[in-house]
């Protein structure tokens, strides 16, 4: 498998619904048998809210006080529960065919993020058994331990194809996290880049760019060998899954 076996196009910030149609108008081509895409974006400040999202219940804030803070708020069709998208978050959307190998492909998608944010000078990033999404090592806060996520993951696959991806927390303005339980889960901390290089004391600034470099790096080498082979679509169920 050579580098040209998919596209990576580079959208700089879109509005979470214009990138939602564009992911859609990728994803019916790629279905059809046109060239895998990986998107790489950032969305202004939004709510998304998954098949696992309860009605929205694990936001904490008033639809009202979003709306004045213009943060919206969208149902759509990923895994996972409710997460936050916003200006300094690298959103990549991996319009990858799938199959039934969901398992395999998030496993996939941990270990290119992993792979980036080595790269970015954070050698702990890891996975957190049992939950989808990269982590780093916990940090205790008042006497207790608290998991540090900092890239969450949700896909959906239909006709044998991904959409949605991975939301990778570079620059992000982690107090808008603030305003929900991310993905459901208590006892975890939303972290980012930045916030690992001030809180590790390291003399560097992260940027949308070298992430950007790194995780498109690391997505060529993690998916160098992958089966690119679209299965005969039948009857193709709906998966999703993610965090």
């Amino acid at each position: 498998m050579t580098e040209s076996a998919f596209d990576i196009l580079d959208l700089g910030v879109l509005p979470y619904r214009q990138a939602w149609e564009l992911q859609h108008a990728h994803h019916d081509r790629v279905a059809g048998g046109g060239r895998p895409t990986l998107l790489l974006l950032e969305h202004p400040p939004v709510l998304t809210l998954g098949r696992k999202a309860r009605e929205g219940t694990n936001i904490v804030v008033t639809r009202e006080y979003l709306h004045a803070q213009n943060i919206e708020v969208l149902d759509i069709e990923r895994g996972g529960d409710v997460t936050y998208h916003g200006p300094g978050q690298l959103v990549a959307y991996a319009i990858f065919p799938v199959g039934r190998k969901i398992v395999d492909f998030l496993r996939l998608l941990e270990g290119a993020t992993i792979q980036a944010l080595h790269t970015l000078g954070l050698p702990d990033a890891r996975p957190n058994p049992g939950y989808a999404g990269v982590y780093v090592d916990p940090r205790t806060v008042n006497g207790r331990a608290y998991d540090q996520k900092i890239a969450s993951f949700g896909v959906a696959v239909k006709r044998h194809v991904a959409l949605h991806g991975i939301g990778l927390n570079v620059t992000t303005n982690l107090d808008h996290f603030d305003l929900i339980v991310p993905c459901g889960l208590e006892g975890t901390q939303m972290t980012s880049v930045q916030r690992e290089y001030d809180l590790r004391g390291l003399p560097r600034t992260a940027s949308i760019p070298d992430a950007k470099k790194a995780l498109s790096d690391a997505f060529r080498q993690t998916f160098a060998n992958y089966d690119w082979t679209i299965p005969e679509l039948g009857a193709a169920p709906v998966a999703r899954a993610g965090s």
